[in-house]
C-alpha cells in the first residue's frame, strides 16, 4: 500500500481529478519547481495535499514549496500550516505582512478591502517565486471559483472568462496553474475533513461580504430547486476554460 493508505471515494477523485487535469494540460515537466499559495482555507490545503501525492506518482521529478502570506489579522494562525509541512517534509516560507489591516483603512480608498489585499499578497507570491526560483505557482481554485468567476467577469467587465488551468506570466518565466480546478467544493471540503487537514477560519472582516459571496448566492438561488442547472453550467464553463490550456495534439 502506498505511504499515504487507502484513500475514500472523495480522496481518489480529488487525487485522480487533479492527475488528469495536469496532464491535458501539460501543467508540468519534468525538474518542476512548484510554489503552492497556501492561505490557511479548505481549497489551498486540499491542494497541498494532493500534490504532495501527485509528486510521489509522477514518473518525474518535481519540488513542492508551501509559500503563505499572512495578511495579519491573526499573526499566528499559520502555525498549523508549520506543523503539517514540517511532519509532512515539505519546504515551506511563511511571512507575516500587514496588508488586511491596512486594506480597510483610509490607505485604501479606491479599491474593495479583498481587492487591495489580494493583489499585495499576489505581488508578494510573484516576489517569491523569483526569489526562489521557482518555475510554477499554483492556487487551489475549484471548479465553484471558476463558476463564480466566469459570472463576475460577465457582470462587472463584460467579459466571458473565467479561470485559467495553466497561464504563463513574464515571458514565460512563471506559469500559474490551478491543479484542483476540475474538483467541486462539496469534494473537496470532504476530502479535506477525511484527511484532517488543519484548515483555520478566515477572520477577515469582510469575509461573506463581498460581490463575490452576492454572486455565489445568487448562482446557488438559480440551482437550488435543480441540479440539473448547475451542473450544466460548471461543465460548460469548466469544458471552456480547460480547452483554452489544453496540450494541443
Amino acid at each position: 500500500m502506498a505511504s499515504w493508505g487507502k484513500l475514500t471515494f472523495a480522496q481518489k477523485k480529488c487525487v485522480t481529478a487533479t492527475g488528469k487535469l495536469m496532464q491535458r494540460t501539460g501543467m508540468v515537466s519534468d525538474g518542476a519547481r512548484i510554489g503552492m499559495a497556501i492561505s490557511g482555507g479548505v481549497d489551498s490545503f486540499l491542494m497541498l495535499k494532493v500534490l504532495t501525492i501527485r509528486q510521489a506518482i509522477m514518473p518525474f521529478k518535481v519540488e513542492l514549496m508551501a509559500l503563505h502570506v499572512n495578511p495579519g489579522f491573526d499573526p499566528t494562525s499559520h502555525r498549523p500550516l508549520v506543523d503539517w509541512c514540517a511532519e509532512h517534509g515539505v519546504s515551506a516560507h511563511i511571512e507575516l505582512t500587514d496588508y488586511g489591516p491596512r486594506a480597510h483603512t483610509e490607505e485604501n480608498r479606491k479599491n474593495s478591502p479583498c481587492f487591495w489585499c489580494a493583489m499585495q499578497r499576489r505581488k508578494r507570491l510573484f516576489e517569491l517565486c523569483r526569489d526562489y526560483n521557482l518555475t510554477h505557482l499554483a492556487f487551489g481554485h475549484n471548479a465553484d471559483d471558476n463558476v463564480v468567476t466566469f459570472f463576475m467577469n460577465v457582470v462587472q467587465n463584460g467579459r466571458a472568462d473565467g479561470l485559467s488551468a495553466n497561464e504563463p506570466f513574464f515571458g514565460g518565466n512563471l506559469n500559474v496553474i490551478r491543479p484542483t480546478m476540475l474538483l467541486d467544493k462539496k469534494t473537496v471540503i470532504k476530502a479535506a475533513q477525511q484527511w484532517e487537514l488543519p484548515v483555520w477560519e478566515n477572520v477577515c472582516p469582510s469575509n461573506g461580504f463581498t460581490k463575490r459571496d452576492e454572486i455565489h448566492e445568487w448562482l446557488r438561488s438559480m440551482w437550488r430547486t435543480d441540479k440539473r442547472i448547475k451542473n450544466n453550467i460548471f461543465n460548460a464553463i469548466t469544458r471552456q476554460q480547460v480547452d483554452l490550456t489544453s496540450k494541443k495534439v
